[in-house]
């Protein structure tokens, strides 16, 4: 993006006038284009050539190429380095072509999308990328805001809007914008031309939650806030239609602000290359040094003699220059060790091996028409190195659908069997399903409690009914989980119809019934409870309470204390399966008490300071005193495929951490559901420290029982067995407050903003690492990106993030490899990744079976292609001590060229795309397969070395072998072989057949693709030899085609071809020899398998959790909308936000004791140790 020709001047704060296009363009503000292409038809030659000339290999080549036009050290022609250089160059240069053609059509898509703009006094349809600041613009239900705009006024009362945030926050929930009153009433199109209100506001920036800025009209300034406006990328909802006055354009806007730099991503294979690349060239410039000391002497002692029958120039004369110009004549015959052609063929094998992803049906989603999706070719072999895996955990484990499940009513459970026909009630959800018909005959024979339970889901949440049609209800929640809990109610005849600001409607039982709203006492993240106050029509105030079960525990009468004991054991049964808990309460209120606290709420509802803490203060005095009814269960429902995706992924020694927004006790609900936390780890020890001292010395103390713990081999193969678990909390605290807690052993730490201190962060760091699973709860986006940043630059492991939010973009971009979910939550998440698909499940395949193949066949293809062209170009090497290191070649200079891009190109790329170990139900059936990627194994230094090894061992036999036979050998005619070009064919065709039959031997899978490629290589070989050394061909270009009939004369003798058969084998067998040998003595787990002996698996068995733990209600992160309900400026609809159950607290303990024991216990007898967890006590800690 042309940044370099717009106005550099800083914004300090911008002055946006009101239709007043001339005004505005005094400010030179960005204009509303969309413009993430790179390139256009002028500039895509010069600034593509010059990107791929910052290549150091692309800068190497050309280098060789300058020096291969001078004359005095060349003895190659330019051609042979101008071709594969073009050819690397052109290919290159078309799929960037075709990827910025891609982006330019992305972008014109968005630049073109309509928008209706106000101008001279009308309403035209203008593309988004003519819109501009300052300019009013109306919207319209379910259309995307065209960019950063003023709310003026919209269809709702009191100029309200809803919309949906998906593409900015990852939340599907509907939001509320209210514009200022002085604009709500800006309905008409000549009210909205005359306005001429300017706005002095903040800069451009990516700060998604704050706007800070003035309006300015009729001599009267307005503030304005974040709640006046609607961002580009959010969906206007529920809305017919807004007008806004445009304020950011374009790349100005937040939403383009925050997409940030996406940084390069390079495979560590790539930065291998680098480093072997850097050392090859030192090898070559050793080798140059080598043979120009050698023409150097040569010249000196030998060369002197040839100057009376082969005069030469002066200056050949000179030994030192001499040897200086054949140093640079080596290093241009030397230059193919790193063959240009081999980042041709590493971006082919790349791109095939995408489109294989794209194309695999297994993991193709039928139901949502989504296929995988390969959205980069440059990560495909990392995926088979992955040691780590972030995850989203809503929308990405689970469906975000809340179903509810379970209750408890009055002590008694429902929710164990068959399910339910909810036919006698015209207006059930028809989707809706319950598992016990005992509940609808208490229903039916209209018991107290169980219908004051339902009651009470009906009244009290701050949901919007939306009836579009006669019985057909449509509900509008913020939270997902009250959308349950009412629709819940509406199918066992508690029906919620209609909402004013002074009553609620329900139709109970087929009866219409009206409640007067009394009271509203909001949601926030300190109460952790929600409370109505309702008079029914029998004139009886009520209130109902729902919240957390411990909130709601402690304000209960002492009347309830049975009943909280029977239905704590129904909330630790729920919490077990995983599901998410709720308490409901109630009580009767006397009405001249009532009276008397009505009072003091509307006091306290005018004054000015401490405002909040008033009304918190008159809450907790109504909310005492409680009647228990019971508690709901809701299931957050899992993806399909997800706990057995994770045991797959564990079982190849993956580790998966969670970071979600939500609490910590739904976070370890999922992970128990998940199989991620098991109820077989037995201890929970914990360490909370509340400073940076604390948490210093406590840390401090635990690093130095773990390197007591390493020093016994032992001790540290139980602590592995013992399968730790590691939750982090960030729940309420400040900043980067994290909260650690390790179960079995549990580790719970309370650092304040400390966590990511440099002091801390190996410590952290390293116990997390200790542990099996890892959970981060209350993070946030940031906090997401910053674990992943703490992952990757301490430890030298490729990471993984997947996420379906806009809020897990960060951690996609920082992680090695990003994958999105086509989820509920929005695009952004895919837009970002480099890989995406529809479910978390698929992750399985990615990883274990393309992944895995992807890294084994680009391992291979490195270790042969570097051995070909070892072999191949240090022939010249030897043929250099025979030639009075002249900078003779062996092989004519077509052989030169064609070796790499036509005679051994097509084996090689086919091996790299097609070749398999084990197929790709072997692949997930023995996930241990998986691990010689995470360590490396398949092409290191190591392999490098021992590839070149044999490639430089091939070289010399393939010389010297053909010189001492030719040496001794005659023709049939009686004469000798003395003529260079037939030794020359000998070494040239046994070179193309010992490649061919090498790489017919590495080969594990072979298809008709590889024997055509190989055999039809070989046949070409031959074609083409035969015609460049033809009558015909020198006819017509006698100057570059002189070796006539020289194959045809070497070929046609028997002792040619039995000197070629002896190389070959002598080349090939040693090789052979080592293959066999190692298969049989040193198996590796691919060999294993392939015999079927496949290595056993860990057999993860899915426990029934009987936890203490409750699973709370997930209240969003929000304040509630209970003002504005009973305020009365949103009659058609509102959002909710709810309550989230608080955080528990763990007490402090220490897990030195534990270890300590274990260390004893470790000591005992064999017979003992099967003992030790049951004689190891069990230490559970309850907030």
């Amino acid at each position: 993006m042309a940044f370099w020709r717009r106005n550099t001047h800083i914004e300090k704060e911008r002055h946006v006038k009101a239709n007043a296009r001339d005004y505005n363009d005094k400010f030179s503000y960005a204009d509303n284009r969309i413009k993430t292409s790179k390139y256009n038809i002028f500039t895509f030659l010069p600034i593509n050539l010059f990107e791929q000339f910052q290549r150091v290999a692309n800068a190497y080549f050309l280098v060789l190429l300058i020096l291969q036009v001078i004359p005095e050290i060349s003895s190659l022609s330019w051609f042979t380095t101008i071709v594969p250089l073009v050819l690397v160059l052109v290919i290159t240069a078309v799929k960037d072509a075709t990827d910025d053609y891609f982006r330019h059509k992305s972008d014109q898509q968005v630049n073109n999308r309509q928008s209706q703009v106000l101008i001279r006094g009308s309403l035209q349809n203008e593309k988004w990328m003519n819109v501009r600041v300052g300019d009013i613009i109306r919207l319209e239900n379910n259309q995307f805001v065209a960019a950063d705009i003023l709310l003026l006024c919209s269809s709702e009362p009191y100029g309200l809007c809803y919309i949906e945030t998906a593409e900015l926050d990852g939340e599907t929930n509907l939001k509320v914008r209210q514009a200022l009153t002085v604009t709500s009433d800006l309905k008409d199109i000549t009210k909205l031309m005359d306005f001429d209100g300017e706005v002095i506001c903040e800069p451009p920036n990516n700060k998604l939650d704050k706007f800070t800025g003035t309006l300015y009209w009729r001599d009267n300034k307005y503030p304005l806030d974040n709640e006046k406006m609607l961002l580009r990328g959010c969906v206007l909802r529920n809305t017919e239609w807004c007008f806004g006055m445009v304020i950011f354009a374009g790349l100005q806007t937040k939403l383009m602000q925050n997409c940030g730099r996406t940084t390069f991503k390079r495979t560590s294979i790539d930065k291998l290359m680098n480093t072997l690349v850097l050392w090859i060239f030192a090898f070559l410039i050793c080798m140059g040094v080598i043979l120009a000391i050698g023409n150097t002497i040569w010249v000196s002692w030998i060369g002197r003699n040839f100057q009376v029958f082969l005069p030469g120039e002066e200056f050949q004369s000179n030994a030192v220059f001499s040897g200086f110009l054949t140093f640079w004549s080596y290093i241009i015959i030397l230059n193919t060790v790193v063959p240009i052609s081999l980042y041709v063929s590493v971006e082919v094998l790349r791109l095939g091996h995408s489109y294989f992803i794209n194309w695999d049906q297994k993991m193709f989603c039928r139901q949502t028409n989504t296929a995988a999706e390969a959205r980069t070719t440059t990560l495909n072999e990392e995926l088979g190195q992955v040691e780590f895996i972030f995850s989203d955990k809503t929308g990405t484990l689970t469906q975000n659908i809340m179903v509810f499940s379970k209750c408890s009513i009055n002590g008694q459970t429902y929710g164990k069997t068959a399910c339910v026909d909810f036919s006698f009630n015209p207006l059930c959800d028809k989707a809706f399903k319950f598992y016990d018909g005992s509940l609808i005959e208490a229903i039916k024979l209209e018991d107290l409690a169980v219908q004051e339970f339902f009651r009470l889901l009906a009244l009290c949440h701050t949901v919007m009914p939306e009836e579009k049609s006669e019985g057909h209800l449509v509900y509008l929640a913020q939270s997902p989980d009250e959308g349950a809990l009412v629709t819940a109610a509406r199918n066992f005849g508690f029906v919620f119809r209609a909402r004013t600001p002074e009553t609620i409607t329900l139709c109970e039982m087929g009866r219409a019934v009206t409640y007067q709203l009394l009271a509203i006492l909001d949601f926030n993240n300190v109460r952790k409870r929600m409370s109505v106050i309702v008079r029914n029509p029998q004139g009886q105030i009520k209130l109902y309470c729902k919240g957390a079960d411990t909130i709601i525990f402690d304000r209960l009468d002492p009347s309830s204390e049975a009943l909280m004991y029977t239905t704590s054991e129904h909330l630790n049964e729920f919490a077990g399966e995983g599901l998410r808990t709720l308490a409901l309460a109630y009580k009767d209120l006397d009405e001249d008490d009532f009276e008397v606290w009505m009072k003091k709420l509307l006091f306290a509802s005018t004054v000015i300071e401490n405002r909040e803490d008033q009304l918190a203060v008159l809450y907790e005095e109504i909310e005492q005193g409680l009647k228990l009814l019971g508690a709901t269960a809701i299931e957050d429902k899992l993806q399909e495929g997800v706990p057995e995706t994770i045991a797959c992924l564990n079982l190849a020694d993956i580790k998966i951490w969670v970071l979600t927004g939500d609490k910590l006790e739904t976070a370890m609900n999922i992970g128990y559901s998940c199989n991620m936390l098991r109820d077989d780890m037995n201890e929970v020890f914990v360490i909370s420290g509340h400073t940076l001292l604390e948490v210093q010395q406590q840390l401090s103390v635990g690093d130095v029982e773990k390197t007591d713990m390493f020093a016994d081999d032992s001790v540290f193969e139980e602590a592995i067995i013992a399968e730790y678990a590691l939750v982090i909390n960030g729940h309420s605290l400040v900043r980067y407050s994290t909260v650690l807690r390790l179960t079995c052993v549990m580790y719970v730490f309370s650092l304040q903003a400390h966590a990511l201190e440099p002091q801390l962060e190996h410590i952290l760091l390293d116990l997390a690492c200790l542990c099996k699973t890892v959970i981060c709860c209350r993070v946030t986006p940031l906090q997401k990106a910053q674990v992943v940043e703490l992952v990757k630059r301490h430890k030298r492991a490729v990471t993984l993030a997947i996420g379906d939010g806009a809020n897990d973009v960060s951690m996609i971009k920082t992680a090695h490899i990003g994958v999105g979910i086509s989820g509920q939550e929005g695009m952004q998440a895919v837009l970002a990744s480099d890989y995406s698909f529809a479910q978390f499940r698929y992750l399985q395949r990615l990883l274990l079976v393309h992944g895995r193949w992807s890294y084994f066949r680009m391992c291979n293809f490195l270790c042969y292609f570097f051995y070909k062209n070892f072999a191949f170009t240090l022939v010249h090497f030897w043929y250099g001590f025979f030639c009075g290191f002249s900078a003779q070649t062996v092989y004519d200079q077509w052989f030169i060229t064609l070796f790499n891009i036509v005679y051994t190109s097509l084996p090689v790329l086919a091996m790299g795309l097609f070749d398999q170990d084990v197929n790709d139900q072997n692949s997930l059936r023995y996930p241990s397969l998986y691990k010689p990627g995470q360590q490396n194994l398949l092409f290191n230094k190591r392999q490098f070395f021992l590839c070149t090894l044999q490639g430089m061992g091939t070289s010399f036999l393939l010389f010297f072998i053909p010189y001492g036979a030719f040496s001794v050998m005659v023709k049939e005619d009686g004469s000798h072989f003395s003529d260079q070009q037939t030794f020359a064919v000998t070494i040239a065709t046994t070179l193309v057949i010992v490649v061919s039959v090498q790489i017919g031997l590495d080969k594990h899978y072979w298809t008709a693709v590889n024997h055509l490629f190989i055999w039809g290589s070989l046949t070409v070989y031959f074609a083409i030899l035969f015609a460049m050394q033809s009558n015909g061909i020198f006819g017509i270009f006698p100057s570059n085609f002189p070796f006539v009939g020289t194959a045809r004369n070497c070929l046609s003798e028997k002792s040619v071809w039995l000197v070629i058969l002896l190389t070959t084998v002598v080349c090939v067998v040693p090789g052979l020899v080592v293959s066999f040998l190692r298969v049989d003595l040193f198996p590796t787990l691919t060999d294993k398998s392939r015999k079927k002996e496949g290595p056993q698996e860990q057999n993860l068995r899915r426990v029934r959790r009987t936890s203490s733990r409750r699973s709370a209600y997930a209240f969003s992160h929000q304040q509630g909308y209970g003002e504005l309900i009973t305020s009365g400026k949103n009659m058609k609809m509102s959002t909710v936000s709810s309550a989230g159950s608080p955080g528990r607290t763990p007490h402090s303990s220490t897990w030195i004791e534990n270890m300590l024991k274990r260390k004893n216990e470790v000591s005992c007898t064999s017979d003992e140790s099967g003992n030790r967890a049951k004689q190891t006590p069990k230490q559970q800690v309850r907030a």
